[in-house]
């Protein structure tokens, strides 16, 4: 099944593909396109060439600065940059605490952040997760004590993405243990050069590192950093883990991995003839693009709302979430597949996005990394089994 476009929707689609080949970086491209590990100024380098355009923040509507785009045509852009080798938009800016900022935040914090977002000369990370409070997020205990003009912030922070590459995290913090869990919930905007801020790097198997945990001793943060009401930090979690959840529908990602997984299928032999035409591994990779389809069209349904201004609602989010990870995660089981014994070739340098980077044995040597580490979808942003449970209880009433 193909998704039908108006003339108009033809025509936006053919700006955003000469946009981008005219303007992605060739040497960027070809480590997307072999799913090898980005480093910050590639991230950067491109998101500031759709900064320039007013293209970074996507989704945010004209009166913040935004394109002021509707659901297919982001639809459109997300899919025409997974067909072309673009890196992913990191969300923790434009799609999470952009956002938050310009719904809840004060005058001043949108000036003083929201063009860094826009433009992509900001790096922000996210300062969720806990040692103990992965999933039970309301279980934090990282504690913001007012001390005249500002807060004193101490805890831990786990699992942070990219906040080694970070200028600022939005962080959960406790300010009160008088009230219910989560109505003791802040929200902080913190500047990572912040004396007492140190981040330590929690390597992966494979030699890259994205992840960290951040540490934080006696951080004096402005209380004009804080968002909205103190105590209502809850709420706006809520409002940025609803819209992230139906972004980890993953769609561009799975549209790049099923190229991939494609190209892999096509170029690998099998009994003296491409992997692809096997009967039975075609059945599998055609039965999971059918899903991948499906997932499409519920996706544009959530989109289409939020476009409205609309909640997709918690139990749809955490769908979208559980289906997205595990179509992700089936498609690079079979990219791991379809790699054979070739494919257990552990080559450090090149998942770090160094050394040759042409021909189908490159793609093909990444296959095991990227197995192990797309395990982790199900995991972040809320496990699944996590989501399940907000199912259950948001839409069964069990």
């Amino acid at each position: 099944m193909e998704l039908a476009f108006s003339k108009e929707e033809q025509a936006f689609a053919d700006e955003v593909r000469a946009f981008i080949t005219e303007n992605l970086p060739r040497d960027i491209s070809r480590r997307v396109e072999h799913d090898l590990h980005l480093h910050r100024e590639d991230f950067m380098r491109w998101q500031q060439i759709l900064g320039r355009r007013g293209w970074h923040a996507y989704t945010w509507p004209v009166s913040q600065g935004g394109p002021g785009w509707n659901a297919t045509q982001r639809y459109i852009f997300e899919i025409i940059s997974a067909e072309l080798n673009c890196p992913t938009i990191q969300p923790f800016g434009p799609r999470m605490v952009g956002p938050v900022i310009f719904n809840f935040g004060t005058e001043a914090q949108k000036a003083q952040h929201l063009p860094g977002i826009r433009a992509s000369t900001t790096w922000w990370c996210q300062g969720y997760s806990e040692p103990a409070s992965g999933s039970d997020l309301a279980s934090l205990a990282t504690r913001a004590e007012v001390r005249g003009d500002h807060y004193l912030v101490n805890g831990q922070k786990i699992w942070t993405s990219y906040a080694h590459y970070a200028d600022w995290m939005f962080c959960l913090v406790r300010t009160s243990r008088q009230a219910k869990a989560q109505r003791g919930i802040s929200f902080l905007l913190i500047d990572m050069k912040s004396p007492g801020i140190v981040v330590q790097p929690i390597p992966m198997l494979e030699g890259t590192h994205s992840f960290n945990a951040v540490f934080l001793t006696d951080v004096k943060v402005p209380k004009a950093n804080l968002v909205g009401e103190e105590g209502s930090g809850w709420t706006y979690a809520k409002f940025l883990l609803e819209h992230e959840r139906v972004e980890n529908s993953n769609i561009g990602f799975s549209t790049f991995a099923m190229r991939r997984l494609h190209r892999i299928a096509s170029g690998v032999r099998h009994r003296g003839r491409p992997l692809i035409e096997d009967p039975v591994f075609r059945a599998k990779v055609s039965a999971t693009e059918a899903q991948l389809k499906a997932l499409e069209v519920t996706t544009l349904r959530a989109l289409s709302g939020m476009g409205t201004g609309s909640s997709p609602g918690a139990g749809l989010a955490s769908a979208l979430k559980i289906r997205g990870t595990e179509i992700g995660q089936r498609i690079t089981e079979l990219i791991f597949e379809a790699s054979g014994p070739n494919g257990l070739v552990l080559d450090p340098v090149q998942m770090r996005g160094e050394g040759g980077l042409e021909g189908i044995e490159t793609s093909v040597r990444g296959a095991a990394p990227n197995y192990f580490w797309r395990r982790a979808m199900s995991i972040y942003g809320g496990s699944n089994e996590i989501q399940r449970n907000i199912i259950a209880k948001q839409e069964l009433g069990l």
